[in-house]
Parts: C-alpha cells; sequence; structure tokens
C-alpha cells in the first residue's frame, strides 16, 4: 500500500530541511562559539571587573555587534554604543519634564524612533535608541545611574571588535562564494539566450531577461560582503595582507555589474529579433555559438576570481581574458553574417557586455576596447 501523495511529499520537505538546517548549523559552529566566548567574556567584564550587577547590555551588545549580518563590525559596535547612549539621555529629559506613565512611554518612543532616523538609516541605531529611551521611561535605573547601560554597550561592543582582530574569519570567504554565484547566473542568462534563439523561441529569451533582473540582489549582497570583508582586512593583522585582492574583486564587481545589466539589455532586444524574425539561419546559428562560448568563458572566469591559490588564480583569469578577447574579435555584424538593422542592434548591444566582462577579468579598459573589430 502506497503513502498518500501529499504525505510523500511532506516527508520530502521535512528530509530537506532538516538536511539545510544541518549544514547550516554546521558551518555557523565556529562564529557561534565566536559569539559565545565574546557575549560571556563581556558580561563578566562588566559584572566583576566595573561592578555592574547584570550588565545584560553588555552581552547583548557584543552579540548584536558580532551576529550573522555581512554589515561591517564596526558600524554595528558604533550604532549600538551610540544609539544606547542617545537614548537614555533623551529618554532622561522627557522623563524629566513629562512624567512617567504609558502615554508618556508612547511619546517617548514615538519621539525617538523619529528622531533615530533622522540622524542615520541604521537599523540597529533606530532600535537601540528607541528602547534604551522607553526603558528609561518604563524601568528604574539600575545601580550606579542610567548610563551604566551605555558603558556596558561600549565594553560589548570593544569585545566584538577584539574577538574580530584577534580571532577573524578569513575575508576573502563570502566574496568568494558571492562572485561566483553571480557569475553562474550570468553564465546561465547568457545561455538561455542561446537556447532560445536555437530554438526561435521569444519566451525563453524573455526569461533570461527575468534571471538577469534577478540577479541585482545578489549584487548588493557581494556589496555588503566587501564592505565587511575589508573592514575584518584592516582590523585583523593576519589579513591586512588580503586587502589587494579583495580591492580587486570590488573592482570586477563594477564591471559584472555592468555586465549584468548589460545583459539585460540584450535579452530584451533578443526577444524583439526573434519576434521579428530578423536573423537569417546563418546569423542565429554564428551569434548563439558566439552566446555560449561567452558562457563557458564567464564560468572560467568565476573559476578564477574565486580561486584559493595564487597561481591558479592567475591561470583561470588568463584563460578566462584570452577566451574572452578571441570572442570580441568575432564580434561584427558582417562576421556574424547579419544582415537586417535589427540584427545588428542585437551584436552591437552584445559589443559594451564583453568589454565588461574583459574589464572585470582585469584588462585594461582601453585594451578591452580595442580588441573588438572596427565597425567601419
Amino acid at each position: 500500500m502506497t503513502a498518500p501523495a501529499g504525505l510523500s511529499a511532506s516527508k520530502k520537505f521535512v528530509r530537506a530541511r532538516m538536511r539545510t538546517g544541518f549544514v547550516r548549523s554546521r558551518n555557523s559552529l565556529v562564529p557561534a562559539v565566536q559569539m559565545t566566548v565574546c557575549a560571556v567574556g563581556a558580561y563578566s567584564f562588566a559584572e566583576y571587573i566595573l561592578g555592574h550587577k547584570g550588565p545584560l547590555f553588555a552581552a547583548t551588545s557584543s552579540l548584536i555587534a558580532l551576529g550573522f549580518s555581512r554589515d561591517p563590525r564596526l558600524r554595528r559596535v558604533v550604532e549600538v554604543g551610540l544609539g544606547c547612549t542617545l537614548g537614555i539621555v533623551i529618554g532622561d529629559l522627557l522623563l524629566h519634564w513629562l512624567g512617567s506613565g504609558v502615554w508618556q512611554a508612547a511619546v517617548v518612543l514615538l519621539f525617538s524612533i523619529l528622531l533615530a532616523r533622522f540622524l542615520d538609516s541604521g537599523t540597529i541605531f533606530t532600535t537601540q535608541l528607541g528602547l534604551q529611551s522607553l526603558l528609561v521611561v518604563l524601568l528604574p535605573a539600575p545601580e550606579g545611574g542610567p548610563f551604566t547601560r551605555s558603558i556596558d554597550a561600549v565594553v560589548g561592543g570593544v569585545f566584538a571588535l577584539l574577538v574580530t582582530m584577534l580571532v577573524p574569519k578569513d575575508p576573502r570567504r563570502e566574496p568568494r562564494q558571492d562572485v561566483r554565484k553571480l557569475l553562474h547566473e550570468l553564465s546561465e542568462v547568457l545561455r538561455e539566450c542561446a537556447d532560445a534563439l536555437i530554438n526561435s523561441d521569444s519566451t525563453q529569451a524573455w526569461h533570461a531577461l527575468i534571471r538577469g533582473r534577478n540577479c541585482q540582489p545578489l549584487v548588493d549582497r557581494m556589496r555588503q560582503s566587501l564592505k565587511a570583508s575589508g573592514e575584518v582586512a584592516t582590523l585583523a593583522p593576519a589579513y591586512r595582507r588580503h586587502r589587494d585582492e579583495l580591492t580587486m574583486l570590488a573592482e570586477s564587481l563594477d564591471s559584472i555589474d555592468l555586465a549584468l545589466r548589460n545583459s539585460r539589455v540584450f535579452a530584451r532586444r533578443l526577444t524583439s529579433a526573434i519576434n521579428h524574425a530578423a536573423l537569417t539561419d546563418e546569423a542565429t546559428d554564428s551569434i548563439s555559438e558566439v552566446l555560449q562560448d561567452t558562457s563557458a568563458a564567464v564560468e572560467e572566469l568565476s573559476l578564477g576570481l574565486a580561486e584559493v591559490h595564487d597561481g591558479a588564480r592567475r591561470a583561470h583569469l588568463r584563460r578566462a581574458r584570452q577566451d574572452l578577447a578571441d570572442i570580441a574579435t568575432r564580434l561584427h555584424p558582417k562576421m556574424l553574417h547579419v544582415r537586417k538593422l535589427e540584427g545588428e542592434a542585437v551584436v552591437m548591444l552584445f559589443r559594451p557586455l564583453m568589454v565588461d566582462l574583459l574589464e572585470a577579468a582585469g584588462m585594461d579598459p582601453r585594451e578591452a576596447r580595442d580588441v573588438l573589430p572596427p565597425l567601419q
């Protein structure tokens, strides 16, 4: 007797969810240990060294500063400490003028949130400022005065920075993972465009356009990773030698971002060209071959930018530059057997995308443009 389809699907979902959870927990083991040691250490220092009673903000601020967010840690530390201090000041002033009570707490919280948003866009800063001002109105001050909490927040932030400096993670790991995902998606966009041409399927080209649009969050995520990684490489003596590599990744990301934008423009034009039968069979074969070759070269580029070892990275990048340059020399409408104006527009839109990819692979911008065949 077979199990119902719904039950079978539920079991598969639960198994997949547990497998994903175990992988995520395993990958988070080292950061979790760091966060635990940091929080307990900050709490113990504030309690036993500074004499603060129940210094919860020392532990919580260290957890917030270290957390799993991709935001730079130094910014989080400043947001926690400054937000905590300003929140206490505002709460005390309004408490003196308005008195304590529920409606006063509502006024204080509303004013604090709006002031925080006026001063800074950081969510942690807003949360800390609002929370502290609210606690000042609703709860009695701790022993040592209300600014004890502010000192505890600073202690937690300092402990988080010490952990970042003394026991850092490799700042290149997340940007490498991000650039590999990003370039894989770009490669798939180009491959889908090639398939759309071969199959004369404008819908498939439109799907490639949608896929390209969905890459923007990956670009933003990598920018956040590079900011945080650059901070770690600056603070941690063990990783300062990697700042040049992070700078190279940041420069490559700018070019990859432009390539993705150009791929979306290209896919949109390709959709129109397929709908209007603007390409002959010979041109279709030539352009689809260019797209497939470019997709393979982009995968090679991703291997180079994500490679750990310097020698292998240089070899992959050199091969990617050579492959992309060979493709670029073919990007002329006549060489690709294009005869109609709309077909020529497809080729012309692909040329800047190729320049962006050559720059992402480390080629000088002028040299990358010179690789393209002249249009005269």
